[in-house]
């Protein structure tokens, strides 16, 4: 049986992640600090395949225990959220980010000296391609365009150099993923004082869905929307994320490769936000809208190139938006019922 130790367990993909690598037939840790929503429950807990450890994903030697007996890492742990939190937490994300690559590299490096672990899986950021001038963007256009302006993208940029540096001197091999703007159930609020508003409506500083469906929930009319709406993004459902990331994990030719997770299909913000309006207000309320001022580093495209993960891997992300949303939208009511948004 193979045995995978997931950083960041109790995170948004991380769920998605341990359901995924459970259903396969692994033997999964999960190590996670709640300092994002805090507290969360899920459907694996009592899984006999699962032990969760509560504990900080900077501690080498935590996290080197838990590798002991591991034939795989992936290296998930992070300070992540929409374009709100990241602006608003730009110099702790930073550091906290650099700190738990550096703990998560140290101790993966040694476990592959002195023990079973075959290969690291580090889950970075379409946010490394936040400078381009290329699209679709594909693997290997963020070596060749200039470094991304936010914090938070230059710090994925790096994990992604701590990858081929732990190859380079430790020959520690690695896979890389980026994952295109996750869509799916299991944000709630993120913990902290900052508080950013939005209208009349506190965001909950996750991903763009929640913000949008809770305010359209909360009865904000017009909706605001950040900037013109006219940015691009590819919504991608945590549940295809999932089998992409762990498909990179077991697959041998994705041995010191990096792969672009996403689906194919291209929509706008204000595309996003009208469906999202639709689908909870009905088609008879006039959608009316409002642009927010945007922030310094709100991408106005971000396309990626999904070849080589369909070509190499046999990968490809195929849920629709229609389909994320109506199981997103019901759990986000659910939500904002009980106050968790």
């Amino acid at each position: 049986m193979t045995k995978v130790l997931v950083t960041g367990s109790a995170g948004f993909i991380g769920g998605y992640l341990v359901e995924e690598l459970l259903g396969r037939g692994h033997e999964v840790v999960g190590l996670d600090d709640y300092s994002k929503y805090g507290k969360v429950a899920h459907a694996y807990d009592d899984h006999p395949r699962f032990r969760f450890v509560e504990g900080d994903a900077r501690d080498p030697r935590l996290v080197g225990e838990l590798l002991e007996g591991c034939d795989h890492f992936i290296a998930g742990a992070a300070m992540i959220g929409g374009i709100s939190y990241f602006h608003t937490y730009a110099y702790d994300l930073l550091a906290t980010n650099e700190r738990i690559m550096a703990s998560s590299c140290d101790a993966a490096i040694a476990a592959h000296r002195d023990g079973r672990l075959q290969k690291v899986t580090y889950i970075s950021s379409s946010m490394v391609y936040e400078s381009t001038d290329r699209w679709p963007s594909k693997e290997g256009d963020e070596k060749a365009v200039p470094p991304p302006r936010s914090s938070y993208g230059f710090q994925k940029l790096a994990v992604e150099y701590y990858a081929r540096a732990a190859w380079d001197q430790y020959q520690l091999p690695y896979t890389i993923v980026r994952p295109f703007n996750c869509v799916g159930v299991g944000e709630g609020r993120a913990l902290g004082n900052a508080e950013v508003l939005s209208g009349n409506v506190k965001l909950a500083m996750s991903h763009v869905v929640p913000d949008l469906v809770q305010k359209v929930l909360k009865g904000q009319d017009p909706l605001h929307v950040l900037g013109s709406g006219e940015q691009v993004r590819h919504y991608t459902y945590g549940g295809d994320l999932a089998r992409g990331i762990v498909t990179a994990m077991e697959h041998e030719a994705a041995r010191n490769e990096d792969f672009n997770l996403s689906t194919a299909q291209s929509t706008t913000v204000l595309e996003l936000a009208e469906l999202i309006w639709r689908k909870v207000k009905g088609a008879e309320v006039p959608f009316r809208h409002v642009s927010d001022e945007p922030f310094a580093h709100d991408v106005a495209m971000r396309v990626p190139d999904v070849t080589k993960a369909r070509d190499v891997l046999g990968f490809t992300a195929g849920t629709t938006l229609d389909d994320m949303l109506d199981e997103v939208i019901p759990w986000i009511t659910r939500a904002v019922a009980e106050g968790r948004l």
